[in-house]
Formats: structure tokens, sequence, C-alpha cells
């Protein structure tokens, strides 16, 4: 029956080719989607993500990395009086605005971390070390702010919020989720410069965890010693501020309806494509009963159709999607597929190719053999 439906595939090939660039189009386009998202999704954590540390200590409340409120700082030192604790930092977390070489203004997300240890920097240096902002109004920018800041380069001096910071490092794939570029400095600079902040608070304190204890053990412990903060592990931090942009933003929603719309469109181009094919061929499909097929017999052949369509329009549509990471990359838009991601389409493809088969199923069922001798 496989091969019955390869001969339908290939007879008719102009329908074919309609069916076929349904599927790819579907797919790839659920394939964009899927991966942009988990790209924004990746570059709104990033910095918990890469940053060493094992517990989180945030204002109550806090939804998500870059609008988290301040707490008094020394906190810290409760922290690390609590048994398990390994040691901790304190990392500041602000916002300002830039003055441009050739004029105006820019919003930009100053991260303010400990130069002697570098967590809650940055993690990969293109130019200088993330120890360079010590002792100074030195700043680092990562290498994807020029496209809003312009050019830069090591020694030249920006204001920001009224002070001259000099550049001292550009750093790589520190993407912005907020779209607001990233200056890395040091604690004290970014304290100084957050006005909301003080001199007395921090915006996050992380914890690393000693041999021997569980991350469990000691959040249960500092949760006890702790007032008015909220305490998680890495992953649970960066997964609440990836549900934050997904949900109570709609940034999920909105590309849940358009991968949706896309498994709808390539869902009616399959049917109505082998739909049209079924309706040619029913005195064919007749002769086939006529001669002792049964219906299952004819329902293997349709979705047999089906089947081949989506694995074919997947191939093409997954070689597609590989070949246009690097528009993405260009275009400094991160783009994530995982091996799980590229399974789900595939299954996705299945069920939307079989599904719009169904309904030609329902037309063959009828079929009577009689047919044959109508004129």
């Amino acid at each position: 029956m496989f091969s019955v439906a390869l001969k339908i595939i290939f007879y008719d090939k102009v329908r074919s080719l309609i069916t076929l660039a349904g599927v790819v189009f579907a797919v790839a386009l659920i394939f964009a989607q899927i991966g942009i998202y988990l790209g924004l999704m990746e570059t709104s954590s990033t910095i918990i993500d890469h940053t060493n540390g094992d517990i989180w200590i945030t204002s109550r409340n806090s939804k998500n990395f870059d609008f988290s409120q301040p707490f008094p700082e020394r906190k810290i030192n409760q922290v690390l009086a609590a048994e398990g604790v390994k040691d901790a930092e304190k990392l500041i977390v602000t916002w300002g605005v830039i003055k441009q070489k050739q004029g105006g203004t820019e919003q930009v997300e100053i991260i303010g971390y400990n130069p002697d240890t570098g967590i809650g920097g940055p993690w990969k240096m293109k130019t200088g070390h993330f120890r360079d902002v010590k002792n100074g109004n030195y700043a680092i920018v990562d290498e994807s702010s020029m496209r809003r800041l312009g050019r830069f380069e090591i020694g030249d001096y920006r204001e920001i919020l009224n002070r001259r910071l000099r550049v001292v490092g550009i750093s790589e794939e520190v993407k912005s989720f907020t779209t607001a570029p990233i200056i890395f400095t040091s604690y004290k600079i970014a304290q100084n410069l957050g006005g909301y902040v003080g001199p007395d608070n921090t915006v996050f304190i992380i914890a690393s965890v000693e041999d021997g204890y569980s991350d469990k053990e000691v959040i249960n412990t500092l949760r006890r010693s702790l007032s008015n903060v909220d305490v998680y592990t890495k992953d649970e931090f960066s997964r609440k501020t990836r549900l934050y942009w997904t949900i109570e933003t709609g940034v999920g929603l909105s590309f849940l309806i358009t991968i949706l719309i896309s498994f709808l469109i390539g869902m009616l181009i399959v049917g109505q494509t082998i739909y049209n094919s079924t309706i040619e061929y029913l005195k064919e499909f007749g002769t086939l009963k006529a001669i002792g097929a049964t219906n299952l017999n004819i329902y293997q052949i349709i979705f047999s159709e089906a089947l081949i369509n989506a694995s074919i329009g997947y191939v093409i549509g997954l070689i597609f999607t590989l070949l246009s990471i690097k528009i993405y990359d260009a275009i400094e838009m991160v783009f994530t597929i995982k091996l799980w991601v590229a399974l789900l389409v595939f299954f996705l493809s299945l069920i939307m190719c079989l599904s719009a088969a169904f309904f030609s199923v329902r037309k063959v069922r009828k079929i009577d053999p009689a047919l044959l001798f109508r004129g």
C-alpha cells in the first residue's frame, strides 16, 4: 500500500508539490516560532544561568531578574552565618541612561558585581578581563550593545547618569531580553549609579552551598532566618523569570497562537490536496474494493500519502531552519533548536498530516464498488 501511495504522489506532481510546500511552510514556521521563543527565554535568564552560585536571595515577591527591588545588604551577614553556606556575594541590577557620542540618550541595564570573584559578571570576554572594572569608574559593555550604542573601543568614555565611565572590556553572549544594552561595572559603582538603590541596599545575594549539604536544606535554613526576602535555587529563579515573561507579558500566548495558526494552515493545505486526490481517484479505489481490497487497505494508502508528505516536508523544513540560523545570528537574535524541539515538531507534522487525511478516509468509507458500472 505504501508503494501505491508513492505512485499517486509522483503521478500528480503539481498537486504533490503544493501539498509538500504547505507542509514545509508550516514546519518551518513552527520551528521559527519555537526557536525564537526559546531563544528569548534563554536571554531573559542568561545572567542567572551563567552565574556561579546555588541559591538566589531576592526581595519579597520579585517576579523576575530585571525588575527586582532592593533590600538591606546587611542580610549577607545572616546568609554567611547560616549552616551549609560556603560563601555569598552581592549583586546589583539597576537602570540608567547613557549619553551617545553622536548625541541623544539610550536606556541601559547596569549590572554591578564583585570584580574579585566575577560572580554575576560577564562570563565570556572578547577583550579585557572581568577584573578590569576594579578600583575605578570602569565599565564592560557587551558586543551586542553596539547596535544601540554605536561603535566603541577600549579606552572610550561614556557618561551614564552624569558619571563618566571608561570602557575597559567588551564581553560576548550577554544579549538583553529587554533590548536595553547591558553595562557591567563594579558593585560599588553600580550601587552609586542606582538612584533608587541607596548606599546600604543590594538587589540580590548569591550563595554557594558547602559540600555535604543539599540546596533544599540550606534554603529551608535561610527561609527560617531571613525576613522580607525570597530564597530560590538557581533553577527556580531562572524558571520564575522565564515564566513571568512567558505568561504575564503575553509573549508565550502570542507565540502559541502563531504556532496554532501555522498548524491549521498546514493541515488545511494537506487536507485539501489529499481530499481532492481522493475524489479524483474514487473509481480507482472502487476498483480495489471490487477486487477484494478492504476499507483498511484504502485507509493505508491515504494515510501513507499523508505520512510521506509529513516526512519529506519535515526534512525540508528542518534543513531550511538549520540554514536560517546564520540569518538569526547576523541580526543578533538568539535562536535555539534542541533535540526535543526537533522531535516535537516532527510529531506535530505527523498529527497535522494524518489529521488532514482523516477527512478523505471518511469519504472512501462509503465507496460502493458498483460505482465502476455507472455511466
